[in-house]
């Protein structure tokens, strides 16, 4: 049993001894009840857990793409550096939808930014083909289902980065063609249509092309996605998008005063829109110090990329001594993710929240949520705050699943 599974047990044993009573006047049991944890993966049957946001294909990248680089049905903590995710390890978490981010980096942009999504994209296709008895691709919301129900994980793609676009309509049809299924607006930089978090408001906001942009992802049925955007372009976005958006990795500017997060006033328009913030794992969008040390972590890295170009061999020893004086430390925990799920629920309300881990995309996770076995040790302490199973449906993938088929709804109208 995973660190994270016999947690999981604790918390879901402690859960079963109080559901009569209050929680707060409640002792732990002297040892894990394996009846508690197989509840909870029994719920996790019923209705599926649905990830926002896993940025594994671009470790297959750094590999060159190659699937025999990086063996999904192994162990990938023994690689070199250790991975969070790997097909036993899903399994254990419950896994059964999982939005692969096909991750862009903002430069260069233009064609090369083009030709890297489809790349991305191929790699996430080909990967589902290379597991077909895990995965199964997932192009609406009946596949999820479906798929979900065959006991297999419903394999989802995300575009990262709205700049891959090369601000062509065109571009986005044909990556919604081969499966993608959001879009992040922007990633860490502007593009030409829309401000990102990351970056000084150029456009404050969207462009007319932006918001034609989400129009048209609107006729399509793709989501779109509002993390890694500025607080105008949300507000923008929310005002033109005729179907629910959502926030595939993003916390709350309330308990984490990160331009990544979503401020109240933007919770209640979500609320009203009718989308879902997935909450993010990142230390440094859950906590205050979380966000110090990514802070330092950032600056650190541009002072590198300037002296040595990033990428260069003295750039990757120099990053390397770096980590190795200031190890990733747990900066947030289990407990933290929680409270931006409480305060999304007291603010949007319930049906308004869901989980984006971001794993494989940062170091240094929560304590208690190290790898993507850990999600029924997550959903476990919700059920210890007093979240019913309807309500841990919603959070674990329900409220993703109906903004899916409203998207899909939309379409269809709007194709009429």
């Amino acid at each position: 049993m995973s660190l994270c599974s016999q947690r999981g047990a604790v918390i879901l044993s402690l859960f079963m001894s109080i559901a009569s009573h209050s929680a707060a006047g409640a002792a732990p049991p002297a040892r894990p009840d394996p009846a508690a944890l197989k509840a909870i993966h029994q719920l996790l049957r019923e209705s599926p857990l649905i990830d926002g946001h896993n940025d594994l294909p671009w470790h297959y990248r750094k590999r060159g793409n190659d699937l025999n680089a990086l063996d999904l049905a192994g162990d990938t903590r023994k690689l070199t550096p250790p991975l969070d995710t790997d097909i036993p390890r899903l399994r254990a978490g419950g896994m059964g939808g999982q939005f692969w981010a096909v991750y862009v980096p903002p430069e260069p942009s233009g064609p090369p930014a083009v030709q890297t999504m489809f790349e991305q994209i191929d790699l996430v296709h080909r990967m589902v083909a290379h597991y077909p008895e895990t995965f199964g691709l997932a192009l609406t919301a009946a596949d999820l289902e479906r798929i979900h129900r065959q006991g297999r994980i419903a394999a989802l793609i995300g575009v990262e980065g709205g700049h891959a676009i090369n601000n062509s309509l065109a571009v986005l049809r044909m990556a919604y063609a081969l499966g993608a299924r959001y879009l992040t607006l922007t990633h860490v930089k502007n593009t030409d249509w829309a401000d990102a978090a990351g970056d000084q408001p150029q456009h404050h906001g969207l462009t007319s092309f932006g918001k034609e942009v989400v129009r048209e992802m609107n006729r399509l049925g793709m989501l779109v996605d509002l993390s890694h955007v500025t607080d105008e372009t949300m507000r923008d976005a929310l005002e033109v998008s005729q179907a629910p958006v959502i926030f595939s990795h993003s916390s709350v500017r309330a308990l984490c005063h990160s331009p990544r997060n979503v401020p109240d006033d933007v919770l209640k328009l979500t609320a009203r829109n009718g989308g879902v913030v997935m909450v993010c794992f990142l230390p440094g969008y859950l906590t205050e110090r979380g966000r110090a040390a990514l802070e330092a972590a950032e600056a650190e890295k541009a002072r590198l990329r300037k002296l040595y170009g990033e990428g260069s061999a003295r750039y990757q020893k120099a990053r390397a001594e770096w980590r190795r004086r200031h190890p990733a430390a747990h900066e947030a925990s289990l407990a933290d993710v929680a409270d931006h799920i409480d305060h999304v629920r007291q603010v949007a309300g319930i049906d308004h929240v869901g989980i984006g881990s971001d794993f494989e995309g940062f170091d240094g996770a929560p304590e208690g949520l190290e790898d993507v076995s850990c999600y029924p040790a997550l959903l476990a302490e919700l059920l210890r705050r007093g979240y019913d199973r309807e309500d841990l449906k919603k959070v674990a993938g329900a409220n993703l699943l109906r903004v899916f088929r409203e998207a899909e709804k939309v379409s269809a109208r709007l194709k009429r």
